[in-house]
């Protein structure tokens, strides 16, 4: 096993120099008003921004790790990632819709998956001038400092989530919430459930493993957890990249969301 985590270290590191040239590029488009184009039917834009911190993170990655699989959001799938144990997954730019409105809250996020689950994790937010990274077993660090997430110790459960998902609690278990304002990238709204910023998010169905991969892993070394709605961990790599109703935060504000958003999981 030492061997492993050594491997995942060295991975780490590489990853996180790749994020902050990916980083350094797309900050280079921000506030320029970068060319756009629009997919998925016309309901996702996509940036030059992405295109090229996709091009220079699939570069340095498959170039140093040329037996990992790879999923990124502006890469074609290719299922011959299904048949391997390791692969990167990748966002280049996590909040492509505040980027390209001039607000600063987007980050690159790349992971890598082994096995199903994420053992490095890295996410660059150049506009904040914020990094997050964790690698499996080892704490999650923010700008040189670990992080983790809230204790128990007040009434207040601070999320962030849909103002209609609220509005469904109990009433007598809404009255302890206070909803924190959007934060457009799902990415960096994991980030602050780690640092204790939030308690607690729901994520709407259809994220992506490369919104959550990277998160998922430095909430999990935070000392948090993200959920489907029966409690049990993500997986990813699978066949299927898109994933239903979940939930994220310290184990206490969990322990009081998950009852609730189980009452309605159509919601």
């Amino acid at each position: 096993m030492a061997g492993a985590e050594g491997q995942w270290l060295e991975d780490l590191d590489l990853i996180r120099d790749a994020a902050r040239q990916a980083g350094e590029i797309a900050h280079g488009y921000f506030g320029q008003s970068p060319e756009v184009w629009w997919k998925n039917e016309g309901s996702s834009p996509v940036s030059a921004a992405d295109f090229a911190a996709n091009d220079i993170l699939q570069s340095l990655l498959l170039t140093a790790r040329s037996n990992y699989g790879w999923l990124s959001e502006e890469t074609d799938d290719d299922d011959a990632r299904l048949s391997l144990d390791t692969l990167f997954v990748v966002d280049p730019i996590d909040g492509t819709r505040a980027f390209i409105n001039g607000e600063k809250t987007w980050c690159v996020s790349v992971a890598v998956v082994h096995h199903g689950r994420p053992v490095a994790g890295v996410l660059v937010a150049p506009a904040l001038g914020e990094e997050f990274f964790a690698v499996k077993g080892g704490q999650a660090i923010r700008n040189g400092a670990p992080i983790s997430v809230t204790k128990d110790d007040h009434d207040k459960l601070v999320i962030a989530a849909d103002e209609n998902l609220v509005k469904k609690f109990d009433l007598p278990f809404r009255s302890h919430v206070e909803r924190h304002r959007h934060i457009p990238s799902l990415a960096y709204r994991l980030a602050m459930v780690a640092d204790g910023r939030l308690d607690g998010t729901v994520v709407k169905r259809n994220s992506h493993d490369w919104d959550l991969a990277a998160a998922d892993l430095i909430l999990e070394c935070a000392g948090g957890r993200l959920t489907d709605l029966a409690g049990s961990p993500l997986t990813y790599n699978r066949r299927q990249v898109r994933h239903e109703m979940l939930v994220a935060g310290a184990e206490h504000a969990l322990e009081r969301l998950l009852p609730q958003i189980q009452r309605f999981p159509a919601a």
